[in-house]
């Protein structure tokens, strides 16, 4: 049992941390539809007023890049999208299981 696990860390502009907390919090909503969708999880960290890190876990790689076409993935893309500074890929993985992981 392998799964595919993605790290990413948003910079966002001063001031509208929250509003990506809030954009990404409904993305997770939105991925307890999909079975492929194990682990969606959105954090901050204090000290970092500017950064969201969303850590994710998929079935498969495949799995994921099929969420991204979905019309409510692309419709809250495109309301982060203004908040969003940067993006950096923190890493992919493979996940071999662990506490969590079906």
């Amino acid at each position: 049992m392998e799964k595919f696990s993605l790290f990413v860390k948003f910079t966002v502009q001063e001031g509208k941390r929250e509003n990506l907390v809030e954009i990404l919090l409904e993305a997770a909503k939105s991925m307890v539809q999909l079975e492929d969708c194990e682990i969606y999880l959105v954090n901050i960290v204090e000290k970092e007023l500017n950064a969201v890190y969303v850590y994710e876990v998929w079935s498969n790689e495949q799995a994921h890049q099929a969420s991204l076409v979905l019309k409510t993935t692309q419709t809250l893309i495109q309301r982060a999208k203004p908040y969003i500074t940067g993006m950096e890929k923190m890493g992919t993985f493979i996940t071999k299981g662990g506490k969590g992981i079906s």
